[in-house]
């Protein structure tokens, strides 16, 4: 994470009162230096859960998920998830407390185009909101 360059960033939008959103992979790290630079928030990547093959590197990757999500709330930090969730994966995720709010907007596009938006949307509420 290049800290100096988006201490800056997220500097200036506070200046302007522009609330800062950081997208992070699910490393210590990276949590913490979005939160000590000042960032209201986090978007944790998601995608080497969704491309996961083996259900042992679905499960390790959830795990870090977990991890960073939780140590983000430890540290006031508002958290947020995504790339490469749709139908199939998103339900771990979404069931992780911490997290506030999940990307998703990609899957229930390319779902519509084959039932509709309107069930494709209620067709992820039910998934996300059955955990």
């Amino acid at each position: 994470m290049q800290k100096k360059f988006f201490d800056g960033v997220v500097k200036q939008f506070h200046q302007n009162r522009i609330p800062s959103s950081l997208f992070i992979d699910p490393v210590e790290a990276q949590v913490r230096a979005s939160a000590d630079i000042g960032s209201d928030m986090i978007e944790i990547h998601t995608g080497e859960y969704a491309e996961a093959k083996t259900v042992k590197e679905v499960k390790e990757q959830l795990e870090r998920i977990q991890e960073a999500a939780a140590l983000g709330k430890s540290l006031g930090l508002g958290v947020n998830a995504g790339h490469g969730l749709d139908f199939r994966n998103i339900k771990p995720v979404a069931a992780i407390k911490e997290i506030d709010e999940v990307s998703i907007g990609h899957a229930v596009i390319v779902h519509a185009l084959s039932v509709g938006l309107e069930l494709a949307v209620r067709e992820m509420i039910g998934l996300i909101e059955n955990q």
